[in-house]
């Protein structure tokens, strides 16, 4: 009974002390203070977030840190817009990230190329081909039509 009652107080001890070490995620006291003047909003609850969570608000306080001020200018100006779309809109959008992300390297630089090349197209132009691109949604064969697309030069 004894050698019982012994194992489960050393249990408990055990379980005490293994709490801290096995806890999840960074404390707040251990962010920097450049990161913890950043992330001041989620201080409340920065205990409360996954260990991933926590760790992405710190990889994007550590990018800001390393923007320029017209990169940041620029960040803040995307940040105003993504709050005014619907939650259908921001849905749509982060579809669409996600099939970018999946691109090859090749694939995702041509999809820039093209982008710029757009860009600098006159306005008649463009109206032209998003009227197309409109009709295209609707085609069976869109994916073939945009791969060859694509693979053309601009």
């Amino acid at each position: 009974m004894k050698g019982r009652f012994s194992l489960v107080v050393l249990f408990c001890c055990l379980s005490l002390l293994a709490g801290p070490l096995l806890a999840e995620g960074v404390a707040w006291e251990d962010l920097s203070p450049k990161e913890q003047r950043l992330l001041k909003a989620v201080e409340p609850n920065w205990d409360a977030l996954p260990e991933e969570k926590q760790n992405l608000l710190r990889k994007g306080a550590n990018r800001w840190h390393k923007m320029t001020p017209e990169q940041k200018a620029k960040a803040r100006k995307n940040l105003a817009r993504w709050k005014l779309l619907s939650e259908g809109e921001k849905q749509q959008l982060t579809n669409k990230y996600e099939l970018f992300r999946k691109l090859s390297p090749e694939q995702k630089n041509k999809l820039r190329k093209r982008r710029e090349w757009f860009k600098n197209l006159p306005q008649e132009k463009k109206r032209k081909l998003r009227q197309r691109w409109q009709k295209l949604k609707h085609d069976p064969q869109a994916e073939q039509k945009i791969k060859r697309w694509l693979d053309r030069q601009p």
